[in-house]
């Protein structure tokens, strides 16, 4: 059996460009735009490339994948994430793993800011 691994992790978007600018700064690092309208972000120690392809198609309810983010400040995070156009949806919740923030970026994807 051969070994695998991810390669990347690849977002439909309507707008990828500003998807790519939004995430880019939730994960403190800088898009790289192609010129057939895909953006992507590079990969780093513990994260793999992360590339948005546009998809004029709306989604189709509700994914059942998500991104966790880990963070230093839950909090803090969250109003920054915020400031780029994320939603915050219900308060943070703390359980025997952690706390996590649930958001929905610019486009309505869910990803979860966690930390502990």
């Amino acid at each position: 059996m051969s070994t695998a691994a991810f390669d990347q992790i690849v977002v439909n978007a309507a707008a990828p460009v500003e998807l790519a600018r939004f995430w880019g700064g939730v994960l403190g690092v800088d898009p790289v735009d192609r010129g057939d309208g895909w953006s992507y972000l590079p990969s780093a120690p513990g994260r793999p490339r992360i590339s948005f392809q546009p998809d004029p198609e709306p989604a189709p309810g509700r994914f059942r994948f998500h991104l966790d983010v880990r963070v230093d400040d839950i909090a803090d995070a969250a109003r920054g994430a915020q400031d780029r156009g994320a939603t915050v949806e219900g308060p943070v919740v703390t359980d025997e793993q952690g706390s996590f923030q649930r958001m929905l970026d610019p486009e309505g994807n869910v990803f979860c800011l966690t930390s502990g």
